[in-house]
């Protein structure tokens, strides 16, 4: 991620150091450059997210404990938390404050890294429970998180349960 911020910022140096005659005839150039760049990014985010994931797996099968971020005991943003700091990215302790971090997305554009939030009370609508996608595909969501039931296991936005328990996603990568 360092060479890639070093050699953007050489880019954009060049680019602007250069004559106005000179940038004209690089126009074509800077654009393929700026493709490169941009599938770079692209693909440091998939890694990072197919890094998030796995790491997170590591955790399947462990059960559930309010406030834990361990293999003794996990809960739903534990996990998230747990998973993106192997990677260096600081998340909010707290599944309402991670359902105010990132960016929104729309359910169609999810992919592998972003994260899922429910409410999982009933008759309430707000926030309380969180997952990371580790799967999607036309219309194919799955999860890994923390089920107070269950321990950490992978569902799917096609169960019924959560289907109608899902409130939004959103993207930190």
């Amino acid at each position: 991620m360092k060479n890639f911020t070093i050699l953007l910022l050489a880019l954009i140096c060049l680019n602007s150091c250069k004559s106005s005659k000179k940038a004209k005839s690089s126009h074509k150039t800077t654009t393929k450059t700026e493709k490169r760049a941009t599938n770079t990014t692209n693909t440091t985010s998939n890694a990072l997210a197919e890094s998030i994931v796995d790491y997170a797996k590591q955790f399947d099968g462990v059960r559930y404990k309010y406030g834990g971020t361990t293999k003794k005991g996990m809960d739903c943003s534990g996990l998230v938390m747990t998973a993106f700091k192997s990677e260096n990215i600081m998340l909010p302790r707290t599944t309402s404050d991670l359902s105010v971090t990132g960016n929104w997305i729309d359910l169609k554009e999810v992919q592998k890294g972003d994260l899922m939030f429910f409410a999982t009370r009933k008759n309430s609508r707000k926030v309380n429970h969180v997952g990371i996608v580790t799967f999607a595909s036309e219309g194919n969501v799955e999860f890994i998180h923390a089920s107070t039931s269950a321990g950490v296991i992978i569902s799917s936005l096609a169960e019924r349960y959560w289907y109608f328990a899902f409130v939004q996603a959103r993207r930190v990568l």
